[in-house]
């Protein structure tokens, strides 16, 4: 694999990092601005409202932009948005530094998929997407621990003092290690959003908003299943948390080989399982080493199903690969929040602690169903396993017929290893 890809990495670990710390430090915020724990949970939606907005905004007004530059581009963004959050004197300001970290997210993920299927041979492309995405489930392992811990004894503001520090490491490395990316031609806005419109990639969207809100509708309530359920102190909540990043790696790992392999299998299998596990662990919480187990694999079969999702809604989108994958990302976030409120309804129903579970599974079944009738919408159809761009090096020869431009492979910049 091009060195390239441990650039990208970088640049996903800062990103999960800052994404999934906020929540480890939510009483030290409020508590330093003098503010309610959950008016303080602002600051995570300002952050999903930032990526919900800055995905499909800043690729559509960066698609003129050489691919290098731009994923540069949006890491500056990232690293002033994390430094105003350190420096943010009043909580109003907090926020606005929260949802301008949050904009260039979906964008970076969208482009950096691209680019990272770019510059390998088209076997290893899902693979490629992957690695980028390795940095985000590391974070979750070793970023997120640390930099709450960090939070704790110096403060929430050095946190993010340290975050925009790793973004000015991941601008570094894309500088150098990213190669110069040929411009592709310039479909136009109109165009971009005419691919958007296509059926298999609404229906892929779709997917990835059922399917990944079941896995939040349960992350997000985790901590208190643990502790009020399974009967965890309170101090080993990090341990937990960091065996639900394990799993993220895991999935993560086996995500790549078996999308390039069989892409709409993998995605089938992953979110039945998902919803498999989701149901089990409802009934195995009481158990320790259960509950356990079953963190890990809610991690890794959750995780499973986002390299076939993104891969999906990128080749079915064609020649505006990048504008899909991005708002591919801006589905994963409305996952995030709405699995999350859905969790918070079923407690609030008072169906006990461990109901997000099974309001989880229904959301993953749901999620496979949409998988299932997109596949079925597309037998018959060539199933697409190439991303494609017009004009530049992919320009179509003589052959093509007129008025027509025939779908070229854009060629990978680096062998893959």
């Amino acid at each position: 694999m091009p060195l390239a890809l441990l650039a990208l990495a970088i640049s996903a670990f800062g990103i999960g990092t800052t994404e999934f710390v906020m929540m480890g430090l939510l009483p030290d915020v409020a508590h330093d601005l003098g503010t309610s724990v959950p008016t303080a949970g602002y600051l995570v939606s300002a952050y999903a409202l930032g990526v919900v907005i800055g995905a499909p905004l800043l690729t559509a007004l960066g698609s003129r932009v050489p691919r290098k530059r731009m994923l540069v581009a949006l890491m500056a963004v990232f690293t002033v948005g994390n430094l105003a959050s350190a420096l943010a004197p009043t909580f109003g300001l907090l926020v606005a530094g929260r949802l301008l970290a949050g904009l260039p997210h979906g964008a970076f993920f969208g482009v950096g998929a691209v680019v990272a299927a770019r510059m390998v041979h088209e076997g290893r492309r899902a693979r490629a997407v992957a690695t980028m995405f390795l940095g985000l489930t590391i974070a979750n392992i070793v970023g997120v621990p640390a930099a709450t811990l960090l939070g704790q004894h110096l403060g929430w503001r050095a946190t993010f003092l340290v975050v925009a520090v790793i973004g000015l490491v991941a601008m570094a490395s894309l500088a150098r290690l990213v190669p110069p990316l040929p411009v592709e031609a310039h479909t136009g806005l109109g165009g971009e959003l005419r691919a958007l419109g296509n059926r298999q990639v609404l229906l892929g969207l779709l997917t990835t908003v059922f399917g990944f809100a079941g896995v939040f509708a349960v992350y997000s309530y985790l901590a208190s299943m643990m502790t009020e359920v399974t009967g965890f102190a309170a101090g080993t909540v990090p341990v937990v948390l960091a065996l639900f990043g394990i799993g993220m790696t895991l999935g993560a790992l086996a995500a790549g080989p078996l999308t390039d392999r069989a892409l709409r299998p993998t995605l089938y299998a992953a979110l039945g399982a998902l919803a498999v596990v989701l149901t089990a662990f409802h009934f195995v919480a009481t158990v320790k080493w259960a509950a356990l187990v079953s963190v890990v694999l809610i991690g890794a079969v959750g995780f499973l199903t986002t390299t076939p999702l993104q891969m999906l809604v990128m080749n079915k989108a064609q020649h505006a690969p990048t504008l899909a994958a991005a708002s591919n990302q801006s589905a994963f976030n409305l996952a995030n929040a709405g699995g999350a409120w859905i969790g918070g309804l079923v407690l609030s129903a008072g169906w006990g602690w461990t109901s997000p579970t099974l309001a989880g599974a229904v959301l993953a079944a749901a999620g496979l169903v949409v998988a299932l009738v997109a596949g079925l919408l597309d037998r018959g159809a060539p199933e697409t396993t190439k991303i494609v761009a017009r004009g530049g090096e992919g320009e179509p020869g003589p052959a093509a017929s007129a008025g027509e431009a025939a779908e070229a492979v854009t060629p990978p910049l680096a062998s893959g290893s």
